[in-house]
């Protein structure tokens, strides 16, 4: 599964959920611009449907949403065989530690307000790890 996520890190399928319009259309643009097919969600119901379809190679979720929130989405998709390993980032401006997001079965955390540059950053280092040659 490792292997199919770095194979296909060269055009990453992204899926945002957010019920923010303008976050959705400027993360969209953003990674768009970056290399990504991004796919979006105004809310965790329709984020879980789109990533069960879809198959994103990781997906960024925001906690405060209407019909269902990031928390229980995320705990939808980590039950799921389909959905449980992809990689999941929380974007968020609820407060959240990151203990609660990596118990929740998260890869990572950022505090909205959130620049793209930050996100498309994290996205790069989950799809693509450092390998430990690199990192000495």
């Amino acid at each position: 599964m490792e292997q199919q996520r770095v194979a296909t890190a060269q055009r990453p399928v992204v899926l945002v959920v957010d019920d923010d319009l303008d976050a959705r259309l400027i993360y969209r643009h953003y990674l768009t611009v970056m290399g990504c097919q991004v796919y979006t969600a105004s809310d965790g119901l329709i984020g879980v449907q789109l990533a069960k379809r879809k198959k994103p190679d990781v997906i960024v979720m925001d906690l405060a949403m209407p019909r269902l929130n990031g928390w229980a989405a995320t705990a939808e998709l980590k039950q799921a065989s389909g959905t449980r390993d992809i990689p999941i980032i929380v974007l968020t401006a609820v407060p959240a530690s990151r203990q609660d997001v990596h118990d929740a079965g998260c890869n990572g955390l950022l505090a909205k307000p959130c620049l793209p540059e930050l996100l498309w950053s994290e996205i790069r280092l989950l799809l693509n790890p450092p390998t430990p040659a690199e990192t000495n």
